[in-house]
C-alpha cells in the first residue's frame, strides 16, 4: 500500500495503529518497515486467500481491490487497547523524534537553514508547536539552538588549520565578519583569530544538550 493511500484513508486513527503504521500515517517516517512475524488468523488467511482472484467484472476490479485494501488494513494495523503505548509517553517520543529530525535537518546544511515552517513541515506539526517542543526538549529556541551549531562547526573548521576565519565564517552561513567575530568570542572567550590558541579567557566550548 501507498504512504497516500495509508495517511489518506486511516489519518482519523493513528492512536489506534500499529507504530510501524502510525509513523507512517503520522508524516513521522518516509520508510517501509518489516515488522516481527506473527502467526495469521483462519479469518486473516481467508482474506488474504481472497486476494488472489476479484469476483467482480474486470471494470470493477479497481474498485473491489481498494475496498479489500481497506479490509487488510483494518485486520492487520489496528492494535488493542491493551497494547496502545499510554498518551503520555507517545507524546514524549514523538516530541523527541521530531527534535531529533530538526537537529539533523539542521546540521545538513548550516549555512542555509530552512525556516520555521519548513522545519514544521519536515517534523509534521505547527511551527509553534515545534517551536514549544524543541525549547522544552533542548532549552533552546531553534535559532539559538543553529547559532549554537554554525559556532561549533566554525571552530571545529578552525581547529582543522584548513580554514582562515573568514572561510570559516562563510562555511557555516555568516556573511558578516564583525557579527562572526561577536557570537564567536561571547561563545568560546576569544575571538576567532586567536582560536584554538590557548588564551585565560577562553572557554572550552558549546553547552550541548544531553539529548543530542
Amino acid at each position: 500500500m501507498s504512504f497516500d493511500f495509508l495517511r489518506r484513508h486511516l489519518s482519523d486513527f493513528v492512536t489506534s495503529l500499529h507504530p510501524l503504521v502510525r509513523d507512517v500515517v503520522a508524516g513521522q517516517s518516509e520508510k517501509s518497515a518489516v515488522t516481527l512475524p506473527k502467526r495469521l488468523t483462519s479469518r486473516q488467511q481467508q482474506l488474504l486467500a481472497s486476494l488472489r482472484a476479484a469476483p467482480v467484472l474486470a471494470l470493477a476490479q479497481s474498485v473491489w481491490y481498494q475496498a479489500k485494501a481497506l479490509e487488510v488494513a483494518a485486520e492487520l494495523f489496528f492494535v488493542a487497547p491493551g497494547e496502545r503505548e499510554l498518551f503520555c509517553q507517545r507524546q514524549q517520543r514523538l516530541s523527541a523524534e521530531r527534535v531529533e529530525r530538526v537537529i539533523a535537518v539542521l546540521r545538513k546544511d548550516l549555512s542555509n537553514p530552512p525556516s520555521l515552517e519548513d522545519l514544521g513541515r519536515l517534523a509534521g506539526c505547527s511551527p509553534f508547536h515545534l517551536s514549544r517542543t524543541f525549547s522544552a526538549a533542548t532549552g533552546l529556541t531553534i535559532p539559538q539552538y543553529t547559532r549554537q551549531l554554525r559556532l561549533e562547526r566554525a571552530a571545529e573548521l578552525l581547529r582543522s588549520g584548513k580554514f582562515n576565519v573568514t572561510e570559516a565564517a562563510m562555511e557555516v552561513g555568516y556573511s558578516s565578519l564583525s557579527h562572526f567575530s561577536q557570537a564567536f568570542h561571547e561563545t568560546f572567550g576569544c575571538c576567532p583569530g586567536l582560536y584554538p590558541l590557548r588564551t585565560p579567557t577562553q572557554k572550552k566550548g558549546l553547552r550541548r544538550n544531553p539529548a543530542d
